[in-house]
């Protein structure tokens, strides 16, 4: 149930469901010897979700008993549900808690009509009524035959709930308690059960890696089909992944292998050229991500310009028309409107101002061993390539870095600030150097022709 599916655990899609209609309390039932997938699921479903512990898998109407401690004192109609149903639409749940009003104190339940049966409970049928359901280990021959089928997800009243699980029998092959009894000890009672169609396609379940990927890929299809309708322009959708959470502006054009993950916002009229990895990032209108960004935690100002293979890690802020370029990494970063750094740099635990430019090669110098420091640089200021600067260490507006320069100190603003270093020449110096390089090749020449003669002459 922790698996991650389109980028959520499993459990959360039903859950998330059952928040979009209104249900609580919210109760999961859990096997034994899972305090640990306990103690995850609570830290990636929320706190409005409790835990019940099934200490013995007896089926699955002994789970649903495992969770009446947990619903003390609650009287009105209980969706139960598998949690492997991420597919299921809030709307559907809807339809169900309406029909179960309808019934009185009866029962509502989900029901398919399949094309391949195997390994579903089959719904048999009194007339148009639900008579039972039947378990694929317990059905006749005549029964197996029948495509209609039950999905596991019930509506009824909590009194009736509590009252009728107590008197399931486990009198089938498995010898469990099957929570689909139910439907008979109601009947039995004279309550009215009733049943709710939906599409086989929204109740897809997953009991293997296999199944979990196959219903993914449907998701994932899902998303990408509602985000082109709202218009947005996907260059290859198959290698197109976004989140369910995600949100782009119109006109935005994605080009393939794209990922965009978590709370991702991206603005109207973007362009991401491809191969780009989004988490939980903000991107203002206008911005242009050139191919292979990847941007975690990060927000960005309008028309800015990314890339190509741009790392921007948490923490990072670009004002509008910020430019970063090809292999720059920012870290925990603040770049002010207009700044730049179009080529390999690390600006990291840094502050920059407006129209600021950084030159190749730049290296704000954040880690001496023990603790991180900060680097601030002003606005208007020239970085030089090759230029390191050790944190902490302040840089005035309008200052200018010549290349090569390791600065170690704040520098006022208006300086020029540069490491003294004499360049020397040797005139002559190449036209040495290849006559002795020419020297030693015939050296190796004549030393190969002497090794050939005496191998003749053996």
């Amino acid at each position: 149930m922790v698996h991650p599916f389109a980028g959520k655990p499993l459990l959360q899609w039903p859950l998330d469901a059952l928040r979009a209609v209104g249900a609580r309390p919210l109760v999961a039932v859990v096997g034994p010897r899972s305090d640990d997938g306990v103690a995850e699921m609570r830290s990636l479903c929320g706190d409005d979700v409790e835990f019940a512990v099934q200490r013995q898998k007896k089926g699955t109407g002994h789970a649903v008993l495992a969770a009446r401690s947990r619903m003390a004192g609650y009287r009105g109609p209980v969706l139960v549900m598998a949690g492997d149903l991420p597919l299921l639409r809030p709307r559907t749940l809807r339809r169900l808690v309406r029909a179960q009003k309808q019934t009185g104190d009866g029962i509502a339940l989900l029901c398919a009509t399949v094309d391949e049966p195997h390994g579903w409970g089959r719904i048999v049928r009194r007339g148009r009524r639900v008579g039972a359901i039947v378990e694929q280990r317990d059905a006749t021959a005549e029964q197996r035959a029948i495509r209609e089928v039950n999905v596991g997800v019930y509506c009824l009243r909590a009194s009736l709930l509590f009252d009728l699980l107590p008197k399931i029998k486990p009198d089938n092959a498995q010898g469990e308690l099957y929570l689909t009894d139910i439907i008979e000890l109601a009947l039995a009672r004279g309550a009215r059960v009733s049943s709710v169609a939906v599409d086989p396609g929204e109740v897809g379940q997953v009991n293997s890696r296999r199944e979990l990927a196959a219903l993914e890929a449907v998701v994932r299809r899902q998303i990408n089909d509602r985000w082109m309708a709202a218009g947005v322009s996907l260059g290859d959708p198959a290698t197109t992944y976004i989140d369910p959470d995600v949100r782009i502006g119109r006109d935005t054009v994605i080009g393939p292998n794209v990922h965009l993950r978590g709370a991702t916002r991206i603005g109207a009229g973007c362009q991401i050229d491809g191969s780009s990895f989004l988490t939980d990032s903000r991107v203002g209108d206008g911005v242009h991500l050139r191919f292979g960004v990847v941007m975690t935690e990060t927000r960005v100002g309008k028309r800015c310009l990314i890339g190509p293979f741009a790392h921007l890690r948490p923490g990072s802020r670009l004002a509008d028309d910020v430019h970063i370029g090809d292999f720059v990494e920012t870290k925990n970063a603040s770049l002010a409107a207009g700044a730049k750094a179009n080529h390999l740099a690390y600006l990291g635990d840094t502050e920059i101002g407006r129209q600021t430019n950084i030159g190749a090669g730049t290296i704000t110098c954040n880690y001496d061993g023990f603790a991180k420091h900060r680097t601030v640089i002003g606005d208007r200021v020239m970085i030089g390539s090759d230029t390191q600067l050790v944190a902490p260490v302040r840089v005035g507006d309008d200052v200018y870095v010549a290349s090569g320069t390791t600065v170690l100190r704040d520098v006022p603003p208006g300086s020029l600030v540069f490491n003294p270093r004499r360049q020397s020449e040797r005139s002559g110096w190449v036209a040495e150097r290849r006559r002795r390089e020419a020297k030693k090749v015939k050296t190796v020449v004549k030393a190969q022709k002497g090794v050939k003669a005496r191998t003749r002459k053996g």
